[in-house]
């Protein structure tokens, strides 16, 4: 049972020959390759055009000369002119123009002769082109392309759509997209100007000073528009890179974020945080990952061979663990996945004394066993809520006073002296969060608003992001997990889904073989990348709108569970996912910038189905990791989305995802086992211990956290409906008092005084005294007065 690499290597049948992967999770790839992901393969044509277009009115400016020997007044008086040509009426004229601007976007490559003179130049152009005022100028026609009704009504009566249908969008979207990616990315070398440029880019697209809303609104809306059916010829790929690309730049990446969690903590006089989560998670190991089915299976079928020679009945314990058989002969051989956990340090779970009185039982001829490498510590600090010490005092003091004291964390009177240990123990690795903080502001809020008075809102990019998302927000998170779920691997062409190839396809569909194998892997490519984008910018979303206010971060959840996101997720990584991970739906010589600097090879069929020689792919595996991110944040603390994680059978699922041997990502797949463990029964316990010590090795612990036994199930009757109810009453309070501001306030005095209420001038309409005896006829003296209803008002 070997197979064979793609190395032509020979390895051992089973999950152990995956190898670990050395991969870096940031916030996104390099810069080269997050630029060729713009565009699709089928596009590549274009480029010429846009050359042609700035070559052609390049030469009658500013003859015999070329783009980079022009001083920068010269570049600047040029682009001045390609900004008044942006004005004119006709189209063709205008997209002409808009094409010589993705010219210089692109990085001028018809005057480069490699990569990185490519980018220099782009980079060079792009900040250029934001001082000049440029992205102004496209923004005002983005806004016209997205209203041009004759464009959406003639895609809807298209049977088919392709590229054609959406060249001036992308025109448009690709270069602002490359402007805000260029000015993104910071460098060391940069100028000061260009420091200055970045930082008042960031601003006018957060804090938007002409239009009402920020320009990632705009895009939401774009997308709403292309899920409605209203626009679907709009490029979707390059809508979402965009979106994801404006809110990373303007909300902030994630070691950006984790500055911004330690300031906010600072100020609201919380303890610094124990550790830095990012630099733990890269200091990490793969764990080797446990075997699947068929292997058990076959390990069953040996051990059975084994076991008729055995003299101890204790090896059942053995097998648990999946320890080396001291019962094996020599000649026999180790099983190559066992040797490789052992070696890996996965299993630290058995306790000592049993190990040791297993070890003391085997019979005295044999050879001592190999130890088993136990961790040198546990990668994160144990944390306690304050809810877990009140339920630990509240179960004590039930079991030896006979009464409890509510919330009372300080009285211990009556309690034995181990009791009074394990609360110091508890109370010194209390954690509270920041949520747990606006949690109680936001309670002592609703109480007291009179008394409390007005709450001060900081008005960073992320709460004016929230407010100008607010009341839409339901149909923006419906609108995204619909096109996942049309870019999912796992998904099968259904008639109503919506179709989100209509930026790659092209006008005239493959004849040839090779164009049928380079437009497959192109639409692979085309829904990965879309994978990718969703995924970093609901992750995104999530986590700022977390730290700006839990319950802003709740509303966003509970959306996207409504909108079946769990199951969704959940069907994404029901595939083979190595599979998905080690994808080559790409062709190398054909990204930006390699194919606008290089001459083409010829490809064959032969080199497509080869592909690249990367271990993995990069995007693919960001995508998983973001997913299994979003997967965690929305059931941590729900027991009812917990539950429907156990519902829809995840474990086994989840359980694959562990093959990839990549730390990050198994550290997401084991906290979602973590927190089901307890209701998969003792049965799933017991014949996953690889798991459970992978588990207990890799996630944070919990002190009072009962993960590994479930000892409490049946004594906590849930009601999970209950549970998101009261969640979505806090949610909707916290969004009526924050954002739902009437203009007479029901706190207004009210005057009592019969007088002075008689007294007030009313305005009256002018013609009020021509109906005036009619009125008081039909609505005084005619309706009889019911004295008796007075009696119940009392």
């Amino acid at each position: 049972g070997a197979r064979r690499t793609n190395k032509g290597l020979f390895l051992p049948q089973g999950s152990a020959d995956y190898p670990s992967l050395e991969f870096e999770y940031g916030d996104a790839d390099s810069h080269a390759a997050e630029l060729s992901e713009l565009y699709s393969y089928t596009e590549e044509p274009e480029f010429v055009t846009n050359r042609r277009c700035f070559e052609e009115d390049f030469q009658t400016q500013v003859q015999g000369k070329r783009w980079p020997d022009l001083d920068t007044a010269q570049q600047k008086a040029y682009v001045m002119r390609l900004l008044d040509g942006l004005e004119v009426v006709n189209r063709d004229k205008r997209l002409k123009v808009a094409r010589a601007i993705l010219y210089l976007a692109q990085g001028v490559f018809g005057e480069c002769n490699n990569e990185l003179d490519v980018l220099h130049w782009s980079r060079h152009n792009n900040f250029l082109l934001y001082q000049m005022g440029m992205f102004t100028a496209f923004l005002e026609l983005l806004n016209m392309e997205i209203d041009n009704s004759q464009a959406c009504s003639s895609a809807l009566r298209k049977p088919a759509i392709s590229l054609a249908d959406s060249t001036e969008l992308r025109v448009l979207l690709s270069v602002m997209y490359l402007m805000i990616e260029s000015i993104r990315v910071e460098l060391e070398t940069d100028a000061p100007e260009w420091k200055t440029s970045r930082e008042a880019f960031k601003t006018e697209l957060s804090f938007p000073v002409h239009s009402e809303e920020p320009f990632a609104l705009l895009l939401f809306t774009m997308v709403i528009k292309f899920c409605s059916g209203h626009a679907p010829h709009f490029p979707m790929k390059k809508v979402l890179l965009l979106l994801w690309k404006v809110l990373l730049f303007t909300l902030g990446g994630f070691e950006a974020l984790q500055v911004m969690k330690m300031k906010k903590r600072e100020d609201l006089g919380l303890p610094p945080l124990p550790e830095d989560s990012i630099q733990v998670m890269r200091s990490m190991r793969a764990a080797s990952p446990p075997a699947c089915s068929i292997e058990l299976i076959e390990q069953q079928q040996q051990k059975r061979s084994h076991r008729s020679r055995r003299p101890l009945m204790k090896q059942d314990s053995l097998d648990i663990y999946n320890e080396r058989d001291p019962f094996k002969n020599d000649e026999a051989g180790v099983d190559e996945e066992e040797n490789d956990d052992v070696e890996s340090g996965i299993e630290g779970e058995l306790d000592l004394m049993e190990r040791d009185a297993i070890i003391q039982a085997l019979p005295a001829q044999r050879p001592p066993i190999e130890r088993v490498c136990f961790p040198k510590g546990l990668p994160w600090a144990p944390k306690v809520r304050q809810k877990d010490i009140e339920h630990f005092l509240e179960a004590s003091r039930h079991k030896f006073i006979g009464f409890t004291l509510g919330q009372d964390t300080e009285t211990l009177i009556g309690l034995p002296r181990p009791i009074h240990e394990s609360v110091k123990t508890l109370k010194q690795h209390k954690y509270v969060s920041i949520s747990d903080i606006q949690i109680k502001n936001e309670e002592e809020l609703e109480k007291c608003p009179m008394s409390l008075g007005e709450e001060e809102v900081q008005e960073t990019a992320c709460e004016i992001l929230y407010r100008a998302m607010l009341y839409n927000l339901p149909q923006y998170m419906i609108a995204l997990l619909k096109i996942l779920l049309a870019a999912a691997p796992t998904s099968k062409a259904k008639t109503d889904s919506i179709n989100i190839l209509a930026d790659v396809l092209p006008e005239e569909m493959p004849i040839t073989v090779l164009q049928s194998m380079k437009l497959g892997i192109d639409v692979n490519r085309h829904k990965e990348i879309i994978v990718k984008s969703i995924s970093a910018l609901l992750l995104l979303l999530l986590k700022h709108f977390k730290l700006n206010h839990i319950y802003q971060f709740e509303y966003v959840s509970q959306h996207l569970v409504f909108a079946n996101c769990i199951p969704l997720i959940l069907k994404f990584f029901n595939q083979n996912i190595m599979s998905y991970i080690t994808a080559k739906n790409s062709i190398s010589v054909l990204d930006y910038p390699y194919c606008i600097v290089h001459e083409l090879p010829e490809l064959t069929a032969e080199s497509l189905e080869t592909g690249d020689n990367n271990q993995f792919c990069w995007r693919n595996l960001f995508s998983c990791i973001n997913l299994l991110r979003i997967l965690n944040k929305l059931t941590k603390w729900k027991h009812s989305r917990t539950m429907m994680l156990v519902v829809f059978k995840s474990a086994p699922i989840l359980k694959r995802a562990l093959k990839v041997k990549q730390a990050m990502m198994q550290l997401y797949v084991l906290k979602l086992l973590k927190i089901q463990t307890k209701y998969l029964g003792r049965q799933w316990r017991k014949s996953n211990m690889k798991t459970m010590s992978a588990i207990y090795q890799k996630v944070r612990h919990r002190m009072n956290d009962d993960w590994a036994y479930g000892n409490d199930i049946d004594a906590r009757p849930w009601d999970f409906q209950a549970e998101e109810c009261t969640l979505r009453a806090n949610i909707e309070a916290f969004n009526n008092r924050r954002y739902d501001k009437p203009q007479d306030s029901e706190f207004v005095p009210v005057d009592n005084c019969l007088q002075s209420v008689l007294g007030q001038r009313l305005e009256l309409p002018e013609d009020f005294h021509y109906s005036y005896e009619l009125w008081l006829e039909r609505e005084v003296f005619s309706q009889p007065i019911r004295w008796e209803e007075l009696l119940h008002y009392q």
